[in-house]
């Protein structure tokens, strides 16, 4: 026996969809995503902004890819974060990544301008996705999602 029935149509999926839409709409997920894909298209195009030492360089073409990669994330994030909170632990790490990759890739003539890039602009990824990662814990911890009001008050004893 087979049922017709949608699985999206589902009360829990509904509840559970409308919380974390409630969550990408909250102004402060919004500047995080903003910023993170901001941060990434910095990354991506920093060897033509800082002036890497060319642009064929391993690390130049790491940080298109990576940068190209947290841009991607943060427009996921922005647009369809029901479904993509669960990635919400790859920018911090693509942050990392960022951080130590002048000194982990070879062949790569890094520059104290492109250290400093890569630092920077990898601590501001890292911290951004902790605060991507802090609104899809909250999503799971709070069963109403977000509070936007005066917190709520149990029945009177």
């Amino acid at each position: 026996m087979t049922h017709g029935a949608d699985i999206g149509t589902h009360p829990d999926i509904m509840q559970m969809r409308a919380r974390y839409e409630a969550a990408a709409a909250n102004p402060a997920a919004q500047l995080a995503d903003g910023l993170t894909l901001l941060s990434g298209l910095y990354l991506a195009l920093s060897p033509w902004i800082i002036g890497f030492s060319g642009t064929r360089t391993p690390l130049a073409v790491n940080n298109l890819v990576t940068g190209l990669a947290v841009a991607l994330l943060a427009m996921a994030y922005s647009s369809a974060f029901g479904r993509t909170y669960g990635l919400s632990w790859v920018a911090p790490l693509l942050g990392i990544w960022t951080i130590i990759a002048p000194w982990v890739i070879r062949g790569g003539m890094a520059t104290t301008a492109t250290i400093i890039s890569n630092v920077v602009v990898g601590a501001l990824i890292l911290l951004l996705g902790l605060a991507t990662m802090r609104f899809a814990m909250m999503q799971r911890v709070q069963p109403g999602g977000f509070r936007t009001g005066t917190p709520h008050m149990g029945p009177a004893h």
